[in-house]
């Protein structure tokens, strides 16, 4: 009986213990799946970490636009303009300074940097622009006539020598000198003065026209003066006066 048996063993037949080789042929697979389960399971582990991550930077760089965007809504509406135009300042200052530590003029090395396009460009642009934008405010017009009238004054230099020679450094007065009152024009100045204001009122009858007089606008003025004026008054309060004005009519204003 040994002997059959081992017969069969070495003829390669499972003898009756041979259940726990189809056993471990069972496992085999299973094994394997636990590990492809387990990799499925750190590949989404994986991901999941980086969404989280990437919901981390998006939240990170939402507060930091939140906040830049406060200071630039709490910036003047101008800055932009401001901040280039300082910029553009620094420079200039930077390239004076260079060129002064060169010994050169700065006038002149920027001049150089200017090509003849750009030059041609600038010159056509002066000529087009129109100094006077029309009516402002009162102050802007004043300032307009002053240096219109100022552009056409012609010194006389002949008198101002004289004047140098007469009075010296009394002719440049400061807080402490008493040198006010004492100056008495020429004739040839009074006559100027006189024909350059005569040329003004004469410039400014021709700019006067008479308006068409409606009649059935409403009377709330005592002359021609302080219609005018509130004309005026209306063109700019007007729309800030409306409520007050129709309450007052109706009898109704606090």
């Amino acid at each position: 009986m040994a002997a059959a048996v081992s017969s069969l063993s070495s003829l390669g037949v499972p003898d009756g213990d041979g259940g726990s080789s189809s056993e471990e042929e069972e496992a085999g697979p299973s094994a394997a799946a636990a590990a492809a389960a387990e990799q499925r399971r750190e590949e989404r582990l994986r991901r999941f970490r980086e969404l989280h991550m990437k919901r981390y930077e998006a939240c990170k760089l939402n507060s930091q636009e939140v906040v830049e965007e406060d200071k630039r809504l709490k910036l003047p509406p101008n800055w932009e303009a401001k901040k280039a135009r300082l910029e553009w300042e620094l420079k200039v200052q930077e390239k004076k300074k260079e060129c002064a530590a060169r010994g050169e003029d700065y006038e002149r090395v920027k001049l150089l940097e200017i090509s003849a396009e750009d030059a041609e460009r600038w010159e056509r642009k002066k000529k087009k622009k129109n100094p006077d934008l029309g009516f402002s405010d009162y102050a802007a017009a004043q300032l307009r006539q002053y240096q219109r009238l100022t552009r056409q004054i012609k010194p006389d230099l002949e008198q101002y020598e004289k004047l140098k020679e007469q009075y010296g450094e009394a002719l440049y007065p400061t807080s402490d000198s008493l040198f006010h009152g004492t100056h008495v024009p020429s004739k040839d100045g009074v006559d100027r003065m006189v024909a350059d204001l005569e040329k003004q009122i004469e410039k400014r009858e021709k700019y006067s026209r008479r308006r068409p007089y409606n009649d059935d606008a409403d009377i709330d003025y005592i002359n021609e003066r302080n219609a005018k004026f509130n004309q005026k008054a209306e063109r700019f309060y007007g729309k800030y006066t409306a409520e007050i004005k129709q309450n007052l009519e109706r009898g109704t204003a606090v």
